[in-house]
């Protein structure tokens, strides 16, 4: 089993050392290892669970919908089915932000023609 040190949490997740103590101490992440030292020490188990928490945070899941995501996967398979409506709900919220931004998306587009396509004032 790989252990890797906050910092190399850091280029892995894109989380910061300030998000990954944020997390443990809100209870999010579990009580992460730590060395004899006393340092902080992840696992691969521990980078893939963060990596699900970069997903569901760069598509705009709320921290307590995370929060009681991580609840539900802590209390076990009986909450099988109650992850997948969380999943689900947050899956189609993310569908309708990327049809939103598709919108916007060719708005920005029809400008970027309508401009292009005018002369300059220099040119008039």
């Amino acid at each position: 089993m790989n252990s890797y040190s906050p910092a190399e949490v850091t280029v892995q997740t894109g989380f910061s050392i300030d998000t990954l103590r944020y997390y443990e101490r809100i209870g999010l992440m579990h009580e992460v290892g730590r060395t004899a030292g006393g340092r902080r020490t992840f696992t691969d188990e521990d980078l893939r669970f963060l990596h699900l928490l970069r997903c569901l945070r760069d598509t705009g899941m709320p921290i307590a919908e995370m929060q009681r995501f991580v609840d539900l996967l802590r209390d076990g398979d009986g909450t099988r089915d109650e992850r997948v409506d969380v999943l689900r709900d947050h899956e189609r919220r993310v569908g309708e932000q990327i049809e939103r931004l598709r919108e916007h998306q060719e708005h920005i587009r029809f400008k970027i023609e309508l401009f292009a396509g005018q002369p300059a004032l220099s040119e008039a």
